[in-house]
């Protein structure tokens, strides 16, 4: 017997049996049906996490308690099928689900498994990420999870045909479920509204934990930012910065090298008083540890364009900070020769329309492989851009650091000094001293490179004025907690994803040429910093006069002595005749392949 529609059916084939007697089964359903079903299944799936929260500290013998989750649970299933009541048809519904089924089913394991929080600011992150990256984190442990979310329920759904319906008739039922959906996910909310708002309201986290509204949100957020920001240019700052009266009194190009770490965390930085010495190298070089930074954000996505803007995390506006131009765009305003450097996912939009180089592009020989090349890559040619530096310039170098979940594949076989270290993709696999083992060995390949980089500075260091800045964009949690990797919100992050390590180095001529007392310096690195002070600081080091400069924000301000005073009239001969350029070209190196 047939049932009405829109009840759930299911009929035999047309066709005669196969041989062997097998049937082959499809189903019949109405469009409001399979948005039901499919809603429902994602809330099992998808939202544990979510209920978990939303549950934290009830006990499962108060009834209010399983009151509150099952309200939940029904206001969900109707919020999800209302939201997808418009966009779903007999032609629609079925390619649509499908989308939802196989992007829940990723989003449901790296919620559970990772406890990632899928707001705007991860998702624009993952969004970023290239494939060498993304693929680190598809590993035999996402096979389940793709198969019970993804593959057995995409076969029942195109086993099932949607019930054809008369327009009219279709109409009107779509508009009374669509109301229906609305109804009983108002009254579902309002029944436990007074529990829900309170934990809401302390929790606003939570709603990130949503599957798959999560995604569906965070995505449309981030392309309607986008699309916003391609509409327009982003906006210039800083067009009144030109030369400080430094520059005229230089004898000698200078060159400030800002090394941007990856996931480098501070609790794990020898320099800063971690157990291990994960910085031997520079522990016996000159340098200046800053102890206590804390970062702008806990992904790359935030944390880049931020440390290059003129106000950070303590007036954080991140539609104002990607639609305005960079620190290193006010920098060549003023005659810097500016070179992005990346070994990574890219600028974050920070470098555009200047100078821009990839290690993979330059391809030095013994370090690269599989797509990836080692953070020793970013140093390929320094010499000859030292020999060709012309007055004042600014190199940013971007690594690879620490980023995870491969932490062993960041450094060479013999910097594998703690053993044994973790070498599977998948965490959750490793006992935490064997993650703990890589992670630091990736540090010691850091500490290495800096140490390099700074030998390089030094033996030109009768030629060129330079110092280096080296600062992690965010941190990292290795398990604790429960928590690996980076990017919870900033409000909930634990400290370990926000406390990075900073270190500067300056030559005799850098120090001297600027006045800058360094004793004074390593007395300011015993106080807190944080990425806030980047921008300021680097226009006071290169002495670049604009209206965004804010001395309190300069870590070398009350460091500096006097500048002399500035000619009536400087001119770009007279600068010359000094040694050095009013305005300076980009380090240009051409790299053999």
């Amino acid at each position: 017997m047939l049932l009405p529609d829109p009840i759930f059916r299911a009929r035999a084939g047309r066709r005669a049996a196969p041989t062997g007697g097998r049937r082959r089964f499809r189903f019949q359903a109405s469009v409001e049906v399979m948005l039901l079903v499919c809603s429902a299944f994602w809330v099992l799936l998808g939202n544990v996490r979510f209920f978990t929260g939303a549950l934290a500290g009830r006990s499962a013998a108060d009834p209010a308690a399983w009151g509150l989750a099952l309200a939940l649970g029904v206001g969900l299933v109707a919020l999800h099928a209302l939201l997808l009541a418009p966009f779903a048809n007999r032609h629609t519904v079925r390619p649509l689900l499908s989308l939802l089924i196989v992007g829940t089913a990723f989003a449901a394991y790296y919620v559970h498994q990772l406890n990632v929080y899928l707001d705007p600011s991860m998702l624009r992150n993952t969004l970023r990420t290239d494939w060498h990256e993304a693929r680190e984190l598809l590993n035999p442990t996402l096979l389940p999870w793709l198969l019970f979310g993804a593959v057995l329920p995409l076969l029942v759904l195109w086993r099932t045909e949607p019930a054809p319906r008369r327009w009219p008739r279709a109409l009107a039922i779509r508009l009374g479920f669509m109301a229906m959906c609305a109804l009983v996910a108002a009254v579902a909310t309002f029944s436990v509204f007074g529990s829900l708002a309170s934990t809401l309201r302390n929790q606003k986290e939570l709603r990130y934990l949503i599957t798959p509204a999560n995604y569906l949100w965070s995505g449309a957020s981030v392309l309607a930012a986008d699309l916003k920001g391609q509409a327009a240019p982003r906006k210039p700052i800083g067009e009144d910065a030109a030369p400080g009266p430094r520059w005229a009194a230089r004898t000698r190009p200078l060159l400030v090298v800002m090394v941007v770490g990856e996931t480098a965390r501070a609790a794990n930085w020898g320099l800063s008083g971690y157990a291990r010495q994960t910085t031997p190298q520079l522990s016996r070089l000159p340098v200046i540890n800053f102890a206590d930074v804390t970062s702008c954000g806990t992904n790359t996505e935030v944390s880049v364009p931020c440390m290059f803007a003129p106000v950070g995390r303590r007036d954080h506006d991140e539609s104002t900070i990607r639609g305005s131009q960079s620190l290193l765009h006010v920098l060549v305003r003023a005659g810097v020769g500016v070179t992005w450097r990346d070994n990574q996912s890219g600028c974050k939009g920070v470098c555009e329309g200047l100078p821009y180089q990839t290690v993979a592009d330059i391809a030095p020989p013994g370090l690269c492989a599989g797509g990836r090349c080692l953070d020793e890559g970013l140093l390929h040619g320094l010499p000859d851009m030292l020999q060709a530096a012309r007055g004042p310039q600014l190199l940013v170098l971007h690594q690879l650091g620490n980023h995870g979940p491969a932490y062993f594949k960041r450094y060479p076989p013999e910097m594998a000094q703690f053993k044994p270290a973790c070498e599977d993709e998948d965490l959750r696999r490793c006992p935490s001293e064997h993650i703990v083992n890589a992670y630091d060995n990736a540090l010691l390949y850091t500490d290495h490179v800096l140490a390099r980089l700074i030998g390089e500075l030094k033996a030109r260091e009768a030629d060129v004025d330079s110092m280096l800045v080296y600062v992690s964009d965010h941190g990292e949690s290795l398990g604790e907690k429960n928590l690996y990797l980076h990017g919870l919100p900033y409000a909930i992050a634990p400290d370990v994803q926000k406390q990075v390590p900073m270190v500067m180095w300056f030559s005799s001529g850098f120090a001297q040429a600027n006045g800058l007392d360094l004793a004074c310096m390593k007395q300011r690195a015993t106080q807190p910093a944080a990425h806030d002070h980047l921008f300021h600081t680097v226009l006071g080091l290169l002495d670049v006069r604009t209206a965004l400069y804010q001395p309190a924000w300069d870590l070398g301000h009350d460091c500096r002595s006097a500048a002399p005073a500035a000619p009536d009239a400087p001119s770009a001969a007279a600068a010359a005749a000094a040694g050095t350029a009013v305005k300076a070209g980009p380090i240009s190196v051409t790299a053999s392949r």
